[in-house]
């Protein structure tokens, strides 16, 4: 998502890449997404006779693509923010939405809108079908184009690859990925501390940040700001994913990072995002383009 803020006098359109609504909470409070739920078929569970349950990230990463399988859809809420400090002035928009999952065949509609800190207000809407984004940003007409095209990739944020995230952070630098198991659900985590960006290059959760911070960089530079990745300070990082401990199934993610960009002299730029998705449920109707979309 693309949101435009003012600050030190520069129009810049800042990224939020998020895809959907509703107040969320990382530890999974709330609804218990297919425990005790009735028609939750538990099938994720381990076969009799296996000699033990699952240890490793890797194998909750199973059970939990397994068990989001199981459903034909899902909903999702997602709450996020973003934010740009610079010379003492915060600038920074909210967005909330409402995004389905289709699984088989894989499907995505997203809903939702983004509020700057002067209460200005944009909605978007995205389809992804048959490998083709559709996007009404604003009060634009409908667009379309391969959904693996950078400006929709950006604007896309499918709920379920986080599982792919944490397989990719397992496989690049296991060790990175801690394990918990407490009141009732299974928690994956990755974070860090401040560090220069170069000292963590190397990790897929590191460049995941620098990935969704590239469009701020970008708007920087043509605002005459320097930002290179030498400069860059990862203020802090955590990435939480939180599994149902009985049925498997996400129950909720979170990613919050910052950086800090040298600017004017021993000054700073900080730049904040955090964002917060939530698994509302199966959901049992139909995604698909609404009449005169195509």
């Amino acid at each position: 998502m693309r949101t435009r803020f003012r600050y030190a006098a520069v129009v810049l359109p800042l990224s939020l890449s998020l895809a959907a609504c509703g107040a969320v909470e990382e530890d999974g409070q709330g609804e218990s997404v297919g425990a005790g739920r009735p028609g939750a078929t538990g099938s994720s569970e381990p076969a009799e006779g296996d000699l033990k349950g699952p240890e490793s990230p890797e194998d909750f990463l199973d059970l939990a693509a397994k068990a989001m399988a199981e459903e034909g859809a899902w909903t999702f809420s997602v709450e996020g923010q973003e934010g740009v400090t610079l010379q003492g002035q915060k600038s920074a928009a909210t967005y909330r939405a409402t995004v389905r999952r289709g699984m088989e065949p894989e499907a995505l509609h997203s809903q939702g809108a983004s509020t700057s800190n002067k209460g200005t207000t944009k909605n978007e809407e995205i389809y992804v079908v048959d490998g083709t984004a559709y996007l009404k940003d604003g009060s634009a007409p409908w667009k379309n184009a391969p959904a693996s095209e950078p400006e929709m990739r950006n604007k896309i944020e499918d709920p379920i690859e986080v599982i792919e995230y944490f397989r990719e952070y397992v496989r690049t630098a296991g060790d990175d990925v801690t394990l918990n198991e407490a009141d009732g659900t299974i928690r994956l985590r990755v974070g860090t501390d401040r560090q220069k960006l170069t000292a963590v290059r190397d990790r897929a959760w590191a460049e995941k940040a620098r990935r969704e911070f590239a469009p701020t960089a970008d708007q920087l530079r043509k605002a005459r700001i320097p930002v290179n990745d030498a400069q860059l300070t990862l203020s802090g990082l955590e990435e939480v994913l939180v599994l149902d401990a009985a049925t498997y199934r996400i129950r909720s993610h979170r990613l919050q990072f910052g950086f800090l960009v040298p600017y004017d002299g021993g000054q700073e730029i900080v730049y904040e995002q955090d964002v917060r998705q939530r698994n509302e449920g199966a959901f049992d109707g139909k995604i698909e383009l609404p009449a005169g979309v195509r």
